[in-house]
């Protein structure tokens, strides 16, 4: 009985051995925010200008640097024997903003992720190696940088937005904090969206040790962070949160969804392993609410969203999800509405494709301007049709006034000299 037993656990753990062995890890895209950072801009009564930073407003500070070696390091020692040791150009690609603090973060990542060895080391006393980070000029970025400000229906959603009872019950629950911001910063306007960049600049300033004004108590603090994320939910969520997508996130979305396929076709001959995609917070919370996995909290410093392929050996394709927004512990599982933590990748497609937008520029259309284009368009028709009849009914008369019998008197032309008798 025993022996049954043990060869019943044998053959199982043989069989469990063998399925998971048939799964395995083919592509892997990965979506970070910048790390630590000086703050964007000083609001007018704050004691501290530009020049209190190293570098200035909106730059990568050392921590920052610090936090990306590190995601670098984990990258490396999760995706240990998938990827190459050393760095091999085909294998990865790495796009960021054209923002300097988007850009050193991924040059700190590719310190953790490709520390040259061998041959790669180019002087012994540097443990760093040059990797080419590509990017585009800031106006022309349409992929990493959210929320886009080209698209009138998306301007359109969150005036709707701000016209919700639940953003109305927000304001009025903190009215009087909006009060106290408008008052002790000097700030002509003051709302519930326009609170965040005050509380990230206090934000910023306490991580760096920087002593906060008399009014900025745990309290206020507290409430600002509330609202700064509130301000995150209006942007890509609250009302309308799958249309908001389509016109924001959903771009993004739809250009991993596209290289998932390209790298699950069974032909496929891609040697690209990794993408590797720098942005910002916005970027992040604007992917994960087109996947409808956005948890309404501002991804911190450094935080990283992982999307694995898998192939199977039978020729089928599945999708995994992490999300590491802490560097203490191992990335959770995302598992994507109406899916498997392992979703099938033509479920993953399936699911997605409702937050992937077609037509952007179209569905970007005001439905009013669309009304008034359909309608100047038939007029114009109607016009070119109107002019047509008349132009036949004025020749049908020119035809029935034309005579039939006798011709009356004419001029003749007498060909000889060129006179008329």
């Amino acid at each position: 009985m025993v022996s049954s037993v043990v060869l019943f656990v044998f053959t199982l753990s043989s069989v469990c051995g063998l399925a998971v062995a048939e799964r395995k890890l083919a592509y892997v895209t990965v979506l970070f925010r910048h790390g630590d950072r000086s703050p964007i801009k000083a609001y007018p009564t704050d004691p501290y200008r530009e020049s209190d930073w190293p570098q200035g407003f909106g730059q990568l500070s050392q921590e920052g640097m610090r936090q990306h070696l590190d995601l670098g390091k984990f990258l490396r020692s999760r995706y240990e024997g998938f990827l190459n040791e050393s760095y091999n150009r085909h294998e990865i690609l790495v796009r960021s903003t054209d923002y300097d603090r988007t850009l050193m973060s991924a040059e700190a990542n590719l310190a953790g992720l490709y520390p040259p060895s061998g041959q790669q080391v180019f002087t012994p006393d540097l443990k760093w190696q040059p990797i080419p980070v590509h990017t585009v000029p800031s106006n022309e970025e349409r992929l990493l940088s959210y929320p886009l400000k080209d698209c009138p229906r998306y301007k359109q959603l969150i005036n709707e937005t701000e016209h919700t009872e639940e953003f109305a019950n927000v304001t009025a629950a903190y009215k009087d904090l909006i009060e106290l911001v408008r008052n002790k910063t000097g700030l002509n306007k003051t709302d519930v969206e326009s609170v965040w960049s005050v509380y990230d600049t206090l934000f910023c300033e306490s991580r760096h040790n920087k002593t906060a004004p008399e009014w900025v108590t745990p309290d206020v603090m507290a409430k600002l962070r509330i609202l700064k994320d509130f301000g995150f939910q209006v942007i890509f969520g609250l009302y309308k949160q799958q249309e908001k997508s389509r016109l924001q996130g959903g771009i993004l979305l739809g250009e991993i969804v596209k290289n998932l396929s390209k790298m699950a076709a069974p032909d496929s001959k891609q040697q690209l392993k990794l993408m590797m995609l720098s942005a910002h917070d916005t970027t992040v919370a604007a992917l994960q609410a087109s996947l409808n996995v956005f948890s309404g909290i501002q991804p911190p410093y450094a935080s990283c969203h992982i999307i694995e392929l898998y192939r199977e050996d039978n020729g089928s394709a599945s999708v995994s999800m992490f999300y590491r927004n802490d560097s203490t512990v191992e990335p959770y599982p995302l598992q994507l509405p109406g899916c498997a933590l392992d979703c099938p990748l033509e479920d993953f497609v399936r699911i997605t494709k409702l937050s992937i937008s077609d037509d952007r520029d179209k569905e970007c259309q005001l439905p009013s301007e669309g009304r008034d284009k359909e309608v100047i368009i038939s007029l114009a028709m109607a016009g070119i049709l109107l002019i047509i009849l008349i132009v036949l009914l004025l020749a049908v008369i020119c035809w029935q006034k034309e005579p039939t019998g006798q011709q009356g008197y004419r001029h003749v032309v007498n060909q000889e000299t060129g006179d008329e008798s």
